[in-house]
């Protein structure tokens, strides 16, 4: 049984912590590319911006997903009988 829960709480620690890894480098990358392409072409910047907003949203959503796993296999585990 601790076995179990030792397990599960590295797993979640993992879970948590790869989820805010991905979605730094996500949003990293995401603002990187908009700013190239917002100054080779300026103006499409306000419709480029929209659609940065959009894979932002998404890109957090991702991460508050696996969250709220990580703290689903931390205080209701389903692994424990």
């Amino acid at each position: 049984m601790e076995t179990v829960l030792g397990l599960s709480a590295i797993a979640c620690g993992l879970l948590i912590g790869l989820a805010a890894l991905g979605t730094a480098i996500g949003f990293g990358i995401l603002g990187g590319k908009f700013l190239e392409s917002a100054a080779r072409q300026p103006e499409m910047a306000p419709m480029l911006q929209v659609k940065m907003f959009i894979v932002a949203g998404l890109l957090d959503a991702v991460a508050m997903i696996s969250v709220v796993v990580g703290f689903l296999i931390m205080f209701a585990n389903p692994f424990i009988q």
